[in-house]
């Protein structure tokens, strides 16, 4: 496991406590894993030789990662991306699989699913999805590798779908949190809910018309979306946002709660409106714009609401 290097308030190395402990003290503390797992700070180290690579780091940080390994790895590697996030650039946006398979020349399966880590750790029940564009023996390896007696895993022909699940719900969990935040109740949050499901489906239609409604209720889409918008940190900063006033920003609220972990809900939902500006499709999608001006303080959080159901209440 490539672990990048830090040095705890204690002035010990993350990867040498975890190797020491069996324990990652400051990412998921009092969880033991595996003996066979090995912190390695050195990424070409950790990667030399694997045939499967299971890529799980925030998504901003992928291009660089992807640049370091380009020529390290094995031709005949396999990947998956557990990342939830895309890059958006001038000639469009790339999801974070399609990134992986064009850097380094492999395979990029993705892993989605109503998956809150802390609850897997404790070895909880939970479902995930593989979603595969290629091969289905490929699908089915990885199927195998990742389930467990409280961990299972189905396959789905339909990367982008798969993917584009895992990263849109964390735009709709801002919005269930600065829901939660102004006090507005369960029925206000269904609805919230219900809007971001039909604009995930509209979003990633049409990006990619090969997406299959079906996906939308395996583990990777509704379930997430559920699970995402109940607990999850970005409902969780969203909440603390909204019963701030907005006051204090996202970045702060960030730093001051998740410990050193990435927020993504704020980054994909800016990412989303610039290719929602650049194809002219704001008006389209109420709920993601809303979610971004709200998140870059352009509006005041109870916008989620207002803003949303004015714009959207005869689509």
């Amino acid at each position: 496991m490539w672990v990048f290097e830090e040095t705890l308030p204690g002035g010990e190395k993350l990867s040498e406590v975890i190797n020491k402990t069996n324990e990652n003290v400051k990412y998921l503390p009092g969880i033991k894993l595996g003996k066979n797992v090995i912190a390695d700070p050195d990424l070409e180290n950790a990667v030399k030789d694997a045939d499967m690579l299971v890529f799980v780091s925030p998504h901003q940080f992928m291009e660089g990662i992807c640049k370091l390994l380009s020529g390290k790895i094995k031709a005949s590697a396999e990947g998956i991306s557990l990342i939830k996030g895309m890059e958006v650039k001038k000639e469009g946006p790339c999801m974070i699989s399609t990134l992986i398979s064009n850097r380094l020349g492999i395979n990029c399966s993705v892993l989605m699913g109503a998956n809150i880590a802390n609850e897997i750790a404790m070895e909880k029940f939970s479902e995930a999805t593989v979603g595969y564009s290629q091969h289905q023996e490929v699908a089915e390896r990885w199927v195998q590798l990742f389930t467990t007696p409280y961990f299972i895993v189905s396959a789905v022909h339909d990367v982008e779908g798969v993917e584009l699940c895992g990263t849109l719900k964390n735009i709709v969990a801002i919005g269930a949190g600065l829901v939660d935040g102004l006090e507005m109740g369960n029925n206000t949050k269904a609805a919230i809910m219900r809007l971001g499901l039909k604009e995930m489906i509209a979003f990633s239609k049409l990006l990619f018309p090969s997406v299959k409604d079906s996906t939308f209720f395996e583990s990777c889409g509704v379930a997430d979306l559920i699970t995402t918008c109940m607990g999850g940190r970005n409902r969780k900063v969203a909440e603390a946002y909204a019963k701030n006033g907005g006051k204090r920003s996202f970045d702060e609220l960030e730093a001051e709660m998740l410990k050193g972990q990435k927020l993504q809900g704020v980054l994909t939902a800016k990412e989303v409106y610039e290719v929602l500006n650049d194809r002219g499709w704001i008006e389209k999608f109420p709920l993601f714009s809303a979610v971004n001006l709200i998140s870059q303080g352009l509006l005041p959080p109870s916008a989620i609401v207002q803003h949303t159901h004015n714009k959207s209440r005869y689509s």
